[in-house]
C-alpha cells in the first residue's frame, strides 16, 4: 500500500512539474523572449510521449527558432512535427508561410493546399495564399481567398485589412483608406491603425501617417508590424536613426531580422547591431 502511494505520490509531482515546465515556455512565447521559448519547448518535445502535443511543442519551437532568425532549424522543427502529426494544419500553414518567405512559392502553395485538406476554414492557410497571388499578380484569386474567410469567419480582421491591402497594393488608396476609416471607426484597433499609417505613408502624408502609428504603438506596444511602419515613415522624413531604432525594436519583439535586410542597408553603421 505505501509502494501504491509513494507511485501515485511520484506521478503526481511529475505531472506538476512538466505542467510548470509548459507554462513556463507560454510564458516566454508570450513575452517575446524567443531564446527562452526555444529552450523549453525544446526540452518539452523531447520529453513528450503523445505525438499530437509533441507535434504542438515542436510547432512552437520552429516559431521560436523562426523569430531568432534560425530559419534552417525553423524549417527541420515545423517538418518534424509534421511527420509526428501530419493532421496539424498550424504546422501546414507555418510551412507555406516559411516557403513563401524564402521565395519558394510553389513549394508555399503545396503546403496550403495540402493544410487546407486537413482544415478547409483555416484563415493562416487562406491568408498566406492570398498574399502569394497578390504577389503573382493574381489579384481576383486572392481576394477570393478573402472573402472565403469572411465565408466561414465574417468579421476576420485579417481578411478585411487584407482587402484593403490589395487596395493600396494595387493603387487605389482612396479606395484603401475608405476602408480603414471604416474599419476604424467600427473598431479601433492597432492593426487597422497601422495599416491605414501605411496608407498616408503611400500617399506622402507624412503627418498623418505617424499620427497613425504611434496610436497604433498605444494601443498595442508589443506588435512589431508596427515598428516596421514607423521605421518606413522616419526613412521617408529623413530620419535614419530613428529608424533603425524602430527596426530593432520589431525584431526584439520577434520580427524575422531577414525580411528587414533591405530596410537595414538604410541604417547608418553606428546603429547596426
Amino acid at each position: 500500500m505505501k509502494k501504491h502511494l509513494l507511485f501515485l505520490a511520484f506521478g503526481l509531482f511529475s505531472l506538476n512539474f512538466y505542467a510548470q515546465d509548459k507554462a513556463k515556455a507560454e510564458e516566454c512565447f508570450k513575452k517575446a523572449d524567443y531564446k527562452c521559448a526555444e529552450e523549453q519547448y525544446s526540452k518539452l518535445a523531447e520529453k513528450e510521449q503523445i505525438q499530437k502535443f509533441q507535434s504542438e511543442y515542436l510547432n512552437y519551437l520552429g516559431t521560436s527558432q523562426r523569430r531568432l532568425g534560425k530559419s534552417a532549424l525553423a524549417l527541420k522543427s515545423y517538418e518534424s512535427a509534421l511527420i509526428t502529426n501530419p493532421l496539424s494544419a498550424p504546422v501546414y500553414a507555418n510551412l507555406a508561410s516559411l516557403h513563401s518567405q524564402k521565395g519558394n512559392k510553389v513549394k508555399a502553395l503545396e503546403y496550403v493546399e495540402k493544410g487546407l485538406q486537413v482544415d478547409p476554414e483555416n484563415v493562416d492557410l487562406y491568408l498566406t495564399r492570398s498574399k502569394i497571388y497578390d504577389g503573382q499578380g493574381k489579384k481576383e484569386l486572392a481576394i477570393k481567398d478573402l472573402n472565403q474567410i469572411l465565408s466561414f469567419a465574417p468579421d476576420n480582421i485579417f481578411a478585411k485589412t487584407g482587402l484593403a491591402t490589395l487596395k493600396k497594393n494595387n493603387g487605389d488608396l482612396e479606395g484603401a483608406l475608405k476602408d480603414y476609416n471604416q474599419l476604424i471607426s467600427e473598431k479601433p484597433e492597432s492593426l487597422l491603425y497601422n495599416g491605414r499609417a501605411d496608407v498616408y505613408l503611400k500617399m506622402k502624408k507624412s503627418k498623418e501617417a505617424l499620427a497613425d502609428i504611434n496610436k497604433a504603438i498605444s494601443i498595442d506596444a508589443k506588435f512589431p508590424q508596427s515598428y516596421v511602419t514607423k521605421a518606413l515613415i522616419l526613412f521617408d522624413t529623413a530620419k535614419p536613426k530613428e529608424a533603425c531604432v524602430n527596426l530593432d525594436k520589431a525584431v526584439s519583439l520577434g520580427y524575422e531580422k531577414v525580411v528587414l535586410a533591405e530596410y537595414y542597408t538604410k541604417c547608418p553603421t553606428s546603429t547596426v547591431k
